[in-house]
């Protein structure tokens, strides 16, 4: 698919992207799928994530797990087949201590998982980033969590100012991030 709009210099271009949707732009998913949007079929989290990771794009079915400062369950859900989905972690929205490290990130990106979005922290930044895998998360924190496993796995979960269902789908780039309750087509 060849886009054309006007640069910054006010000189149209045209760019060329992937024509399925999870090649797409957010932006063009959103423009594309306004109706969904209205309806509330899409929905756009609150803008309050920062971008890790080298895949500074990624999309797929949801896996949801709802935990408080506690990551074992994140680590048993990430050690399964990924099979390109995202897993949307509901850390409660804590700041004080992180969820998601470099060997976690290692062992997502192994397992096949496209990406992470961490309403809480991570750390190990740099070996985030150093991973071909999708990661948001609210801030970084060198403490690690509790390894008490509580929680729980495959719950409707509230991040980023919208509800997230198991099998819902997740559209990431540099724009932002779009919940859709089903895959989104060209």
């Amino acid at each position: 698919m060849i886009l054309t709009k006007v640069n910054s210099f006010n000189f149209l271009v045209q760019e060329e992207f992937d024509c399925s949707m999870a090649g797409l732009p957010t932006a063009e998913i959103s423009d594309a799928n306004a109706a969904y949007v209205a309806s509330g079929d899409v929905r756009v989290m609150h803008p309050v994530f920062q971008v890790y990771g080298q895949s500074r794009a990624f999309s797929g079915p949801i896996v949801t797990v709802k935990v408080f400062e506690d990551n074992v369950l994140v680590r048993e859900i990430l050690e399964t087949k990924g099979e390109g989905k995202v897993l949307v972690v509901d850390g409660g929205g804590s700041l004080r201590c992180a969820l998601l490290g470099g060997n976690l990130a290692q062992i997502a990106h192994n397992m096949g998982w496209a990406g992470i979005v961490v309403n809480g922290c991570v750390r190990d930044v740099d070996e985030i980033n150093g991973c071909d895998i999708g990661v948001r998360a609210l801030a970084s924190n060198p403490l690690r969590s509790n390894k008490k496993r509580t929680g729980e796995k495959n719950v409707p979960v509230y991040v980023g100012g919208t509800f997230i269902r198991e099998g819902e789908w997740l559209y990431a780039d540099n724009d932002g991030i779009l919940v859709s309750k089903f895959e989104l087509s060209t």
